[in-house]
């Protein structure tokens, strides 16, 4: 294939195109070993998939012997108009790869339950993704198509990958391709050589082996072709077009198998919540440019209000395991430690879920019937992030069914049995909330109430304590004397690194040294009596 630099011809192109189908169909009649084919709904991918459809629909059908998939991962947090568009393409493929005899075979991907985004975002409290901590690509992407890959090479014992990635879209992905390039398939079907030695290995699945065959095209190359060819699962690649017209840069999500892709936040494929890029710029043509897309703003309002910071006023003084960490950072010369901030606290978290279901319901009522019931937020997501309310942050007032009902006008039908049955609720915790004297004396209490409430139903009490102790470990402290308690062993262990033994001594003493447990009116204070009782 000719350089990056090199432009070809419309004539120079069809020439190429017209050799690339026999390289496909040679490589696809070489084995037995299926292919996955990764498909996004953006141009790459479309050119990609269009390329395979037409080698093989001129095979004759007793060649036509070896399963494509084609796989697209739906992250849940998807543009919804590009989500519908490829789930609308999906549905075309099955049928007209029916119609056609190919064994061309669309499955869309989605993730557990438990890795998606607003159940890690607003369940467990994770805060929008950084590049620093960008959680949500393996959760969201990497893990399913992991999967499905992996299942069919457990079946088949190989499988070859087929992508639409492109070195000319960015100089990492460029260097990432050569890295893993054994050799071209042209060099492939000229010799002995077995598969497996002579194509471009992934470095993350074992026994697959990636085909670009579109990996040196230029980007009008890649529109030439697209507009010139006809869609041959019957969508059109006019409105393709159309979708990317007044974005800002043209790109699009790929497949993505590992981390080493970049974030496709600001393309027209991007996940709408995405805070790893400065600004939704795809997002926000589609709604200047197009009256009927102004129904997406509740969409980028939200993304825009996740992409604050810093952000520690949303967010626990400790990590999400309870404990304070603390980091060192030198700034002009000055050194400083501080703790690293957690999870989003309750109040936001709740926040979160609640401008999530009205967004929702805008989106409803103002949106195309097309999108009459989209869910932002699925009913297995609120279940979810229901039952770790519960069970993990021991919110037992359970708020979440009272925030749908306040925000949809309708009762929350919890999806798994029995999730309703309760032996302590808002009741217990309005009570709570009076006897308390602040926040940090409520988390305790209502940690210790419902540990021994979720050892009551078991048939075995073992962990009790265990499990009690670890209320007083993570809860038993204010904000103030937490962080002040984690300096004083983060000096002790700087003390130990430096050899200083006198002031490993002094740090010693500070930590073993009895708390204050007297307060004004001579009363012991909540946040002292387990430590107190170590010390007596």
């Amino acid at each position: 294939q000719k350089s990056l630099l090199a432009s070809r011809n419309v004539s120079e192109l069809f020439a190429h195109i017209d050799k690339l189908i026999q390289e496909i169909q040679a490589l696809y009649c070489l084995d037995a070993v299926p292919w996955v084919v990764g498909y996004s709904g953006g141009k790459d991918s479309t050119v990609t998939l269009q390329l395979v459809w037409n080698a093989l629909s001129t095979l004759p059908l007793e060649k036509r012997t070896k399963k494509v998939y084609v796989i697209t991962t739906d992250t849940l947090v998807e543009n919804p108009i590009v989500s519908h568009w490829v789930r609308k393409s999906l549905e075309q493929m099955a049928l007209a790869a029916q119609e056609q005899g190919l064994p061309i075979e669309p499955r869309l991907l989605t993730p557990n339950v438990k890795d998606t985004f607003w159940v890690n975002l607003m369940g467990k409290g994770y805060p929008a993704p950084r590049h620093g901590f960008r959680w949500c690509t393996e959760r969201l992407k990497i893990h399913p198509t992991n999967h499905f890959i992996r299942n069919v090479i457990r079946v088949s014992g190989e499988a070859v990958l087929v992508l639409g990635t492109r070195k000319a879209e960015s100089t990492n992905r460029a260097a990432t391709m050569a890295k893993y390039e054994i050799g071209k398939v042209n060099e492939l079907l000229q010799s002995d050589s077995n598969l497996s030695n002579s194509l471009r290995y992934s470095d993350t699945l074992p026994n697959a082996v990636i085909y670009s065959p579109i990996q040196e095209w230029r980007d009008d190359e890649v529109w030439m072709y697209l507009m010139q060819c006809k869609n041959p699962w019957g969508k059109s690649n006019k409105d393709l077009f159309t979708m990317y017209r007044g974005a800002t840069k043209d790109n699009e999500c790929p497949l993505v198998v590992d981390t080493s892709t970049p974030s496709c936040g600001d393309s027209r494929f991007g996940c709408w919540v995405c805070t790893l890029v400065n600004k939704d710029r795809s997002m926000e043509a589609m709604i200047q440019n197009d009256e009927d897309k102004e129904w997406l703003q509740p969409l980028l309002d939200i993304r825009n209000e996740l992409d604050v910071h810093p952000d520690r006023h949303r967010r626990d003084f400790r990590r999400l395991r309870g404990k304070v960490q603390l980091f060192e950072r030198e700034q002009k010369g000055e050194k400083t430690v501080k703790n690293i901030p957690g999870p989003y606290v309750r109040k936001w978290r709740e926040i979160w879920l609640r401008k999530a279901l009205e967004a929702q319901v805008q989106v409803r009522k103002n949106a195309p019937q097309e999108y009459n019931n989209i869910d932002l937020i699925t009913p297995e997501e609120l279940s979810e992030i229901r039952r770790i309310w519960l069970e993990e942050k021991h919110e037992f007032d359970d708020s979440l069914p009272r925030i749908y009902q306040e925000v949809t006008g309708e009762v929350f039908k919890d999806i798994r049995l029995g999730a309703d049955e309760k032996t302590i609720g808002s009741d217990e915790w309005e009570i709570l909330e009076e006897i308390c004297d602040d926040e940090m004396h409520l988390e305790l209490m209502s940690k210790l109430l419902d540990t021994e409430r979720q050892f009551k139903v078991k048939n075995r009490r073992l962990g009790i304590y265990e499990g009690l102790e670890k209320c007083f470990d993570t809860s038993s402290r204010s904000k103030k004397e937490a962080i002040a308690n984690a300096h004083r062993k983060y000096e002790l262990k700087t003390a130990a690194e430096q050899g200083d033994i006198e002031a490993v001594i002094e740090k010693v003493e500070q930590l073993t040294k009895p708390e204050d447990i007297s307060e004004p009116d001579n009363k012991a204070g909540w946040g002292s009596i387990k430590f107190a009782a170590k010390n007596q």
